[in-house]
């Protein structure tokens, strides 16, 4: 085997990897984003249907369909401009590893237990509260537009920032690892048909932050006092405490490639905790 071989095979094997690698974070952000997902299953049905009608010789479908087909892409990003534009940035901003990764196992007990301490909190008191982890997409635009922290997270100080007259109530806070990096952050709030119109601005943003990445939103109900949580695109209302603290404990698990579970040992110490 000479040398020019080898480096060819080099060559290819890298290549084939960068593919791979773009692939791969392309699909992820697209599972990610909703809008994007449920665009994509569109274009397949569309796709699906054209076979369909030329297998069953149905002229006049088939006809319309070629049109769609043809003109179609343009009409996709013109109409769906602001998603595919999202879906760019999201790509843009995504991490090669999620901060939450780099946690050790008591680091992310002791993560879910201050939540859970401020929101059982906030949840008695009926203070309102909104709070967005951070996981493998970044939320830095929104950070940056917030007022930074960058404080260790106790349970003590995310009550005091949503307690009542804090001029940073209103806003959510953000956390990055096991620290509040901001508050008073800004999000895009969710225009899901499906959402209960009882539902106020903070569970709107809550999953509209949920749909556009991957990151897990926990709120509290100034009216009510109810916990919910949205993540990947969808809003789990009215929840105990302790539906919160195992729905933030699976969540946070690190995620195999294989089969996306822990290692029996982090089982062990969950199961211990709780």
């Amino acid at each position: 085997m000479t040398w020019d071989s080898i480096l060819n095979i080099i060559k290819n094997v890298i290549d084939i990897a960068i593919v791979w690698v773009m692939f791969y974070y392309i699909l992820k952000n697209f599972k990610n984003n909703v809008k994007m997902s449920l665009l994509i299953k569109g274009v397949l049905v569309i796709i699906l249907i054209k076979l369909i009608s030329d297998f069953a010789g149905f002229t006049t479908v088939g006809l319309l369909l070629e049109y769609v087909i043809e003109w179609g892409p343009l009409a996709l990003i013109i109409i769906f401009q602001p998603e595919i534009r999202g879906a760019l940035e999201q790509l843009g901003r995504s991490q090669l590893l999620g901060r939450h990764k780099i946690l050790t196992v008591d680091e992310r007990e002791k993560l879910v237990y201050e939540i859970i301490q401020a929101v059982d909190y906030c949840r008695k008191t009926r203070i309102g509260a909104l709070i967005v982890i951070e996981r493998d997409v970044s939320l830095s635009d929104y950070i940056d537009k917030a007022k930074p922290l960058y404080a260790d997270l106790t349970n003590e100080l995310l009550v005091s920032i949503f307690f009542p007259n804090n001029p940073l109530h209103d806003g959510a806070v953000i956390i990055q690892g096991n620290r509040i990096s901001c508050a008073g952050a800004v999000f895009p709030t969710s225009n899901n048909i499906k959402l209960n119109k009882r539902l106020g601005t903070r569970h709107r943003a809550a999953l509209g932050i949920a749909e556009e990445t991957d990151a897990i939103s926990i709120v509290v109900s100034e009216e009510t006092g109810r916990i919910s949580i949205a993540v990947k695109g969808e809003l789990f209302y009215n929840l105990s405490l302790d539906d919160a603290r195992m729905m933030l404990i699976d969540e946070l698990r690190p995620k195999t490639l294989d089969n996306e579970t822990t290692s029996p040992d982090e089982e062990e110490v969950y199961e211990e905790d709780n």
